[in-house]
């Protein structure tokens, strides 16, 4: 019962639309409608500007902070703290307020290992960065810094149980950025670039 309420829980926290709600309550732009359609702080970034992009991946990852953190609270283990992250992951991905639509999980898994494998979080963003910095995609970034958790985590020796959640977040990560590697693959991906903000995207409406 107790890993029950933990999965509910988690996915409900991680199906909050932090994206949707910031744009719509203080841009009156939503997400939905503009750039990649996106609720995510990359669109965010491309559509109101770095700092409601800020506020969306700080919200994102904050999910996968709390989730996490409930599970300690009700039941300490291991499995307990990776059923509450992936619950989070995949309430984002999914949301059960957006019909089961929603992000790609990047941030709510950098919130997830923020608490789990602190030390690797930081080498991980740093990767993300410096892809971002030198290639402008963010989204190969973020497949990039996915793929390298489980590798990172296996090299630092961690426990299996967040190695295998490791594995997985990778996974979520990969599929759902399907149609951006397709699109990296032809060439035809939008680089990070900094969009309209919501001023003026709303003296266009």
């Amino acid at each position: 019962m107790d890993y029950l309420i933990i999965t509910i829980f988690g996915y409900l926290i991680g199906s909050i639309p932090n994206g949707l709600i910031i744009g719509k309550r203080l841009y009156d732009v939503d997400l939905r409608h503009f750039g990649s359609k996106n609720i995510g702080a990359t669109n965010a970034f491309r559509t109101l500007g770095l700092w409601p992009a800020v506020w969306v991946f700080l919200t994102d990852a904050a999910k996968g902070v709390i989730a996490v953190y409930l599970a300690n609270y009700v039941l300490d283990t291991p499995i307990a703290l990776l059923l509450g992250g992936i619950a989070a992951i995949a309430g984002h991905n999914w949301s059960i307020f957006l019909k089961f639509t929603g992000g790609r999980g990047v941030a709510t898994g950098l919130g997830v290992i923020a608490v789990l494998v602190p030390k690797i979080t930081i080498v991980i963003f740093l990767v993300w960065a410096v892809i971002v910095y030198v290639t402008r995609y963010v989204s190969l970034a973020s497949i990039v810094a996915a793929v390298f958790v489980p590798i990172f985590m296996w090299l630092m020796g961690e426990r299996i149980e967040f190695l295998c959640f490791g594995i997985i977040a990778a996974l979520f990560v990969v599929v759902r950025h399907k149609p951006n590697i397709e699109r990296l693959l032809k060439g035809q991906e939008l680089k990070i670039k900094l969009g309209k903000m919501a001023t003026d995207i709303k003296k266009e409406k």
